[in-house]
């Protein structure tokens, strides 16, 4: 039986306490095992402060840059037994656990090109020198320096080679050592990376810790050098960020939650057209794709109210075709969600909309068997689409996200009533627009720009090139205001921002200079 491990403090550690049983979530069998108590996370805190820090901040950007090369390449090497992982702890298809995995090492690639831009610096300049007053002898320069803490990264249960990668190589870039701490239900894949990333012997003891299971005190040894930053449900993500002690830390919380992300298919786009097929296209992808367990999936869908019926048809069509089992049966497109738990929420979740008055188009909340699984086991969701006849049914479509295979289609009127049906979710990580329309497209985009942290405008001239709104790229930033969170990640450079200090160094201008100039690169 796989041991599922920690490694803190420099040294790996199974855990204490009753095992916890992690599932193969398409047959429901034991993969392996966690003990989920015993972390010292002061200790472990401490020990990243003390030993990853002083070793990470004496690193010039181009050595931590390679550094996360070495990373990549390690997962590379070993990347079709991540994927077995993947398959049999995530229940994800082939194509799924590719898109964690590869996603993992992409990040880590790009930041590690990104540090090579910044070569041998160890803190960058933001922006030019300030003049104070009419004289050149008192001048101002903005500089980001590492924070002398450590990061504490909770991570998602739906990607945990790619949470664990993405969140990492922007800190270990900014020279701020991390302890993360991956969902345990499928805590076995964070751990085998861990374990590939420590026998590269790239890290420098006490950079990068995994603490898997119980998150115990962690929060209590906080402090305001620190960050902490979180993935995960809007409702945990709130409770956390309002306790009192996490509050009192002092230390920069980043949020990253649930969004109810939205299509927007434009008035100009006929049945059929390639623009039309596009967005039928990507949004069934949504739907499927790791079950519909993607923070960026598509969870409503606005079509003119004239073309409503028919893009359900066509989405319907594309659905229709979708194999659910275990994803390790030839054929087999649609995998189970995680958990059990997981299940029940989206069960309960698909109720909900029905009960506010949705019309069910396609799956639902009944039991599925799955292909090459007995009768009774797997944690599988048929995938589900929902229709809503009027712009106003179905009001909790609007506030409550069904975290799998599952979206709602709506109609709408004018490109107004379109923006306003969209921004009714409270803020999102990103809204697509399908549409040639230019005025159409800039009247929407920029009315959903301040509710979201990335907007797609979608024309069929794309489709070679296009990899779908549900895509993170460590080029942009990875976030967005009110119900998703308010934080924001990735973005090049700009995802830096959390773990360095801002800081304004004024005085004697030559001093200034001579100062912020040492060791330093253009922001």
């Amino acid at each position: 039986m796989e041991q599922v491990r920690s490694y803190v403090c420099g040294e790996w550690f199974e855990g204490t306490g009753t095992p916890m049983d992690l599932l193969n979530p398409a047959t429901e069998e034991v993969v392996a095992q966690l003990r989920p108590g015993g972390v010292d996370h002061g200790a472990a805190l401490s020990f990243a402060r003390t030993r990853g820090g002083p070793a990470l901040r004496a690193m010039t950007f181009a050595q931590r840059a390679a550094m996360l090369k070495t990373l990549a390449a390690a997962m590379h090497a070993r990347r079709d037994e991540l994927l077995d992982i993947a398959t049999l702890n995530g229940g994800n298809t082939r194509s799924d656990a590719k898109f964690d995995v590869d996603g993992a090492i992409a990040t880590l690639t790009a930041y590690a090109e990104l540090g090579l831009t910044l070569g041998d610096a160890r803190w960058l300049l933001d922006g030019p020198v300030v003049a104070l007053g009419r004289s050149s002898k008192v001048t101002a320069q903005h500089i980001l320096t590492t924070r002398p803490g450590v990061a504490v990264h909770v991570n998602a249960f739906n990607f945990p080679a790619w949470g664990l990668a993405e969140k990492a190589a922007v800190a270990l870039l900014a020279g701020v050592p991390v302890v993360a701490r991956p969902a345990p239900a499928t805590a076995w894949l964070a751990s085998r990376v861990m374990e590939l990333f420590v026998e590269s012997g790239a890290l420098p003891v006490g950079a990068l810790s995994v603490a898997a299971g119980d998150p115990g005190d962690v929060l209590d040894h906080l402090g305001p050098h620190d960050v902490f930053a979180f993935t995960g449900s809007s409702a945990t993500g709130l409770a956390l960020r309002s306790l009192p002690k996490l509050l009192a830390s002092g230390a920069h919380v980043n949020v990253e939650a649930d969004s109810l992300n939205a299509a927007v298919l434009g008035p100009d786009v006929e049945p059929g057209d390639d623009t039309w097929t596009l967005m039928v296209s990507d949004v069934a992808r949504d739907i499927t794709q790791k079950a519909g367990q993607k923070c960026t999936a598509i969870r409503r869908v606005f079509v003119p109210a004239t073309h409503a019926d028919r893009f359900e048809e066509d989405l319907v069509d594309r659905l229709s075709v979708v194999r659910a089992g275990d994803p390790r049966v030839e054929g087999v497109t649609l995998g189970p969600v995680c958990t059990a738990r997981q299940l029940a929420h989206v069960r309960d979740g698909i109720a909900r909309l029905l009960a506010s008055g949705l019309r069910c188009a396609h799956g639902g909340a009944g039991a599925v068997r799955g292909e090459g699984v007995d009768e009774g086991k797997g944690f599988f969701v048929a995938p589900t689409l929902l229709r809503g006849e009027t712009s106003e049914a179905g009001a909790p479509v609007h506030a409550h996200e069904v975290f799998g295979p599952v979206a709602t289609v709506l109609p709408y009127g004018t490109a107004a009533e379109a923006v306003d049906l969209v921004t009714r979710g409270g803020g999102g990580l990103v809204a697509s627009v399908y549409s040639a329309d230019k005025a159409f497209a800039t009247e929407v985009v920029l009315g959903l720009a301040p509710f979201h942290g990335r907007v797609t405008a979608v024309h069929a001239k794309v489709a070679g090139a296009w990899i779908g709104p549900g895509a993170v790229l460590a080029s942009l930033v990875h976030g967005g205001p009110g119900r998703a969170g308010g934080g924001e990640e990735l973005g090049g450079l700009r995802g830096l921002g959390p773990y360095l200090q801002r800081t304004a160094v004024q005085g004697y201008g030559p001093l200034v200079e001579h100062i912020t100039a040492a060791g330093a690169r253009g922001g």
